[in-house]
C-alpha cells in the first residue's frame, strides 16, 4: 500500500505529518526511524518529500524516548488516539492520567501533541463524540498543562472550530479536504456509501459550513490535514467496513474549487502551505506547485491499483476544473 499511494502524496506535497497507527503501531523512536526508512525507500525517483514522523501515544510511552527523538529532529509530534476511536487505535489511551508524564514532558520541551478528538464511550452518540472530547478531555488537559501545544486533527464540528477560536495560543486544528465537501447525507442518504465513511464521521451540514468558514477565513490556527486514508475496496465494501477516504490524488484541485466557491483563492496558499509549518515551527517549503483553472472538467481515476487490489479515489460529486502542476 505504501508503494502504491506514496507517489500521489509526493507529487503535490513536499512534507507530510505521518500518522503512526500501523500494525504494530509506531511507539518508539526506533520504530519511527524504521518507518521513515521504509517511506524513503519507496519514494519515486525525482520526488522531493520529507516525512515528518510521529509517535503513537500509549500508557507505557517513555517520556525520555519521546524527548530524545524530538531533540534529535527524528520525531515531530506525538499522536493521541483514544483507544478504539479509529483505525488501528486498539493500543491507544484508555486512561489519560497514565499518559500525563509524557504530556508534561512535551509541554516542557514544546513538542506538539496531535489528537484524534473523540471519546469512545458507548453511551455517547457518534455524532457528539468530538464535542464531548473537548469538554471532558481536551480542555481539562490544556488547563492543567497550559504550555502543551495541541493540534486537533481533522476537526469536524462547529464545536471544534469555536473551541480553537476561543483559545489564546498553543492550539490549532487541521481540516480535511473531504470534510469541506461532504456531510453525513453523503454516507447515508439514498443508500449506504462506504467510500464516504471516515472517522471522525462527517457531520450535519451546519458543521460542514463552519469548517469551510474556518478554512477560508485566513485564521492561521486552521490548516490542511488531509487524513488521506487508503483502504482496499473489499475492506470498505463489507459488513464492517474500514473508515477512511483516499484524497491524496486530488486534494489540491478540490481545495482550489472550494476556495474559489468561497471567494477566498487568495487564502488557499496559507491554509495549505504556510499555517501548518508556522505552527510546527518549520520554514515554509521553497518549492511550489501551480494551480491552473481550465474550461473543460478534469478527470481523476476512480480507483488506483495496488498489489493487493483496488483503492477508490474520493469522488466529490461535482465537476472540477483545476489542475495542479
Amino acid at each position: 500500500m505504501l508503494e502504491a499511494v506514496l507517489p500521489y502524496s509526493s507529487a503535490n506535497f513536499a512534507r507530510a505529518i505521518i500518522m503512526p497507527n500501523l500494525v504494530p503501531p509506531v511507539v518508539t523512536v526506533k520504530d519511527a526511524v524504521a518507518y521513515r526508512e521504509r517511506i524513503m525507500a519507496a519514494l519515486p525517483g525525482g520526488h522531493d518529500f520529507t516525512p515528518l514522523m510521529t509517535l503513537y501515544l500509549t500508557e507505557q510511552t517513555d517520556p525520555a524516548d519521546v524527548a530524545a527523538g524530538f531533540a534529535d529532529g527524528v520525531v515531530t509530534a506525538v499522536k493521541l488516539y483514544p483507544a478504539g476511536a479509529t483505525t488501528n487505535s486498539q493500543s491507544g489511551v484508555r486512561d489519560i492520567e497514565k499518559a500525563m508524564p509524557v504530556l508534561e514532558k512535551m509541554a516542557e520541551i514544546g513538542m506538539p501533541l496531535c489528537v484524534h478528538g473523540e471519546v469512545t464511550d458507548p453511551d455517547i452518540d457518534i455524532f457528539d463524540r468530538e464535542a464531548v472530547f473537548i469538554e471532558r478531555v481536551l480542555d481539562p488537559v490544556r488547563k492543567r498543562l497550559p504550555g502543551l501545544r495541541v493540534v486537533m486533527e481533522h476537526v469536524t464540528t462547529s464545536n471544534g472550530v469555536d473551541y480553537v477560536r476561543s483559545q489564546q495560543n498553543d492550539i490549532a486544528a487541521t481540516i480535511t479536504t473531504h470534510h469541506l465537501i461532504i456531510n453525513r447525507n453523503a454516507i447515508l442518504a439514498g443508500g449506504i456509501r462506504p467510500h464516504y465513511y471516515c472517522l471522525p464521521v462527517a457531520k450535519r451540514e451546519s458543521h460542514r459550513l463552519a469548517l469551510r468558514d474556518a478554512a477560508t477565513s485566513g485564521d492561521a490556527r486552521f490548516f490542511l490535514g488531509t487524513d488521506s486514508a487508503p483502504h482496499l475496496d473489499p475492506l470498505k465494501e463489507s459488513a464492517c467496513g474500514c473508515a477512511g477516504i483516499f484524497t491524496a490524488i486530488n486534494t489540491m484541485p478540490l481545495l482550489a474549487h472550494v476556495f474559489e466557491e468561497e471567494g477566498a483563492l487568495d487564502r488557499l496558499e496559507a491554509f495549505a502551505s504556510l499555517n501548518g509549518p508556522a505552527f510546527y515551527r518549520l520554514p515554509p517549503n521553497e518549492t511550489r506547485i501551480t494551480l491552473t483553472r481550465q474550461d473543460t472538467p478534469v478527470t481523476f481515476p476512480p480507483k488506483i491499483d495496488t498489489a493487493d487490489g483496488p483503492v477508490t479515489v474520493f469522488d466529490p460529486g461535482f465537476e472540477v476544473h483545476w489542475v495542479a502542476s
